[in-house]
């Protein structure tokens, strides 16, 4: 069974802009490039294959670079590229991951390969009530935004909810970078 890690990146540039009271632009940049290349790389370890959904230049390069798929994102919002990622998928199993996950492991990858390899859907909640990681075995409307985790849940069929704390923990505000900091993240 083949197993796509749809990866939704908008753009390295322009990503993270809540931590500005926290980094600089370059810092920001380098910490997107950073956190896109954690993620990717635990889900190739996990023994997913990475489709990388973007529409930005340098992100594509960068994927292209390492070897991952680009799918051209629509450029409608993170569900418009979620969809895109799982259509491009075609009959393979998918599963969306979102590339601001700092503390993320290839196990914690693993714990979610295993149900979706027994036909299972599955979602990680992240700590704001968001969706870190989802899969399923049928097309669905994605839902993003705040409190994603319960429109999703009401989504799936039977899903396995996987609570891991490199799945808990995205990164969004400078709360979230300081505390992905205390936690070893950056260092």
């Amino acid at each position: 069974m083949s197993l796509y890690a749809v990866v939704p990146v908008r753009s390295f540039r322009m990503g993270k802009s809540r931590l500005a009271p926290e980094l600089t632009e370059e810092e920001r940049h380098s910490l997107a490039a950073s956190l896109a290349e954690r993620v990717t790389g635990a889900a190739t370890r996990a023994g997913m294959t990475p489709l990388v959904v973007t529409s930005d230049p340098d992100v594509a390069a960068w994927a292209r670079d390492s070897g991952y798929s680009v799918v051209p994102d629509p450029d409608a919002g993170l569900d418009a590229a979620c969809a895109a990622g799982v259509e491009a998928a075609g009959t393979e199993r998918w599963v969306v991951i979102h590339a601001d996950l700092p503390l993320v492991t290839a196990a914690d990858l693993e714990a979610v390969t295993a149900p979706v390899a027994a036909g299972r859907d599955v979602i990680a909640p992240s700590s704001d009530g968001g969706t870190s990681v989802l899969s399923s075995a049928r097309p669905i409307r994605f839902s993003y935004g705040p409190a994603s985790f319960h429109r999703h849940l009401a989504r799936l069929d039977d899903p396995v909810i996987v609570t891991r704390t490199g799945l808990l923990h995205d990164l969004d505000t400078p709360r979230d970078y300081r505390s992905a900091a205390v936690l070893g993240a950056f260092g």
